[in-house]
């Protein structure tokens, strides 16, 4: 019997040590971010603060696309069969997530590359004349440039939902198994990307902003997960074993002290006496809300991988 209940306890405890099985928390956790980062950037053309020399939505793009194809090459390494994932855009279907995802992502590049030629990085500039020209008849038509920054914020929208759902959609998986983990994502995404920008902007009423912005974004997230939780344990007995796991269970600790803690609430009243000139902005919260939301991804694809139905014993 005890030997039993030593199996049983290290077979709860493993899945917290499985640190190589990173690609997938890492791929979500990035391409939230990326998603709230076109969003961000979308809303500032939308707003017509490429105006401002120093505005955040010309730095951006570029970091975006180094950091959605960072996420492409996470989840590429956790593909079995690496040499077949051209046949995801050989068809669309209309009800898999993964076809939605695969086609989001491809025209999430087209979209951040004709950003980016909104201000031509440093790097290509003087190289490119034919670039220079493109960029400089894209600024001289407002509107085009309203219609980039619009397109921008709705497919970080959707590539937002996308990471969520691409989870939820697997009911084999109880904690996944919820329609608002879409909306977590996304929450979490936007407030990450928030908490980034807020501190790479040199525009100083940008980062007020943003700082603002992501105190909402941090206190929505908060909300969320109340009613994601509260959704699992109004629902089956599988649910309520599977949210036991970020509860009380051998995931509790991390969800608590590093998600809920180090990532939210602490992040949330640092800036709130910034945003309220009781002290200086630092960047300890949004650096704390970054590594938050890294680890929430975690806690969530390593909880939900462990409570599978064939695990009875997980609550």
């Amino acid at each position: 019997m005890n030997e039993l209940t030593t199996t049983r306890h290290n077979e709860m405890i493993d899945p917290l040590f499985h640190v190589w099985e990173w690609q997938i928390p890492v791929y979500l956790f990035l391409g939230g971010m990326v998603a709230g980062m076109m969003i961000i950037g979308g809303y500032f053309l939308f707003r017509g603060r490429e105006k401002e020399h120093n505005c955040a939505c010309f730095q951006l793009p570029l970091i975006s696309f180094i950091l959605i194809s960072l996420g492409m090459l996470a989840l590429f390494l956790d593909l079995e069969h690496k040499l077949y994932v051209w046949r995801l855009y050989t068809t669309f279907k209309i009800k898999s997530p993964m076809s939605w995802g695969a086609w989001i992502l491809v025209l999430v590049y087209p979209a951040l590359i004709i950003n980016m030629l909104l201000k031509i990085p440093p790097f290509i500039k003087g190289k490119f004349i034919w670039l220079e020209n493109l960029s400089a008849k894209i600024n001289e038509n407002k509107k085009l440039v309203k219609i980039i920054g619009l397109v921008n914020l709705l497919l970080g929208v959707l590539l937002g939902i996308y990471t969520g759902v691409l989870l939820s959609t697997l009911g084999a998986r109880p904690l996944w198994n919820t329609s608002i983990l879409w909306l977590l994502f996304l929450v979490s995404g936007l407030s990450t990307a928030a908490a980034f920008v807020h501190m790479i902007a040199k525009n100083k009423e940008e980062r007020e902003m943003l700082a603002k912005a992501d105190n909402l974004f941090l206190t929505s997230e908060i909300f969320v997960i109340i009613l994601m939780i509260i959704g699992l344990l109004s629902s089956s007995d599988a649910q309520i074993n599977a949210v036991m796991l970020i509860l009380n269970g051998p995931y509790a600790p991390v969800f608590w002290v590093l998600v809920i803690g180090m990532g939210i609430l602490v992040p949330l009243l640092i800036q709130s006496l910034a945003v309220n000139h009781k002290i200086k902005h630092t960047p300890v919260a949004p650096i704390m809300v970054i590594i938050g939301g890294l680890i929430l991804r975690f806690v969530i694809v390593y909880a939900g991988q462990y409570s599978h139905y064939l695990n009875a014993h997980f609550k």
